[in-house]
């Protein structure tokens, strides 16, 4: 089996909360690439932001991706916070065109087959410093990520709208 368990969906989901809930219960992770390279952009006063230059914010994203698979994950249980693929379904999306790179890496770096998919939930979305988008952005993002991970051949298993600590115990009944 690959250990590397992608967690994937719209923004403001819950997917950075399971995996901190789980992350505290003994289970290795791997943060999302999207708030580390606005964080970096941000403080560097860089412009490759998605609300500056989406594809400039696609393609580091995509390098942070490679980093992370490289670095990460082997022979325990890692939880990825997204994956390659989800920089293939920003960039469908936002509608940039696919680089080689990206598409080429999404058919090398390969996850766990079963891919937890987190659907969009009003009640628990929130902005903030990194998250803009609105909440029909999300759902559309949701939809994106749907399809990306179906044409990459991942079973798609969707986390049902409850606590935080019965999403975790849900995934690792699945894992």
């Amino acid at each position: 089996m690959n250990n590397r368990v992608v967690f994937t969906g719209g923004p403001g989901s819950g997917k950075t909360s399971v995996i901190e809930y789980l992350r505290q219960i003994g289970y290795a992770s791997v943060p999302e690439v999207g708030r580390k390279v606005i964080q970096a952009q941000v403080e560097s006063q860089g412009t490759a932001l998605p609300w500056l230059d989406k594809a400039a914010f696609r393609d580091e994203m995509v390098l942070e991706e490679i980093d992370n698979y490289e670095n990460f994950g082997g022979s325990e249980i890692t939880l990825y916070d997204r994956s390659i693929i989800d920089s293939y379904g920003y960039s469908k999306l936002e509608r940039i065109p696919i680089s080689d790179l990206l598409l080429a890496k999404c058919g090398e770096l390969i996850y766990c087959r079963k891919v937890f998919i987190f659907p969009p939930w009003e009640e628990i979305y929130e902005y903030d410093a990194e998250r803009k988008q609105d909440f029909i952005e999300a759902i559309a993002t949701y939809h994106e990520m749907v399809s990306a991970y179906i044409k990459f051949g991942y079973d798609l298993i969707e986390v049902p709208k409850v606590s935080v600590k019965e999403r975790a115990l849900f995934i690792i009944s699945k894992i």
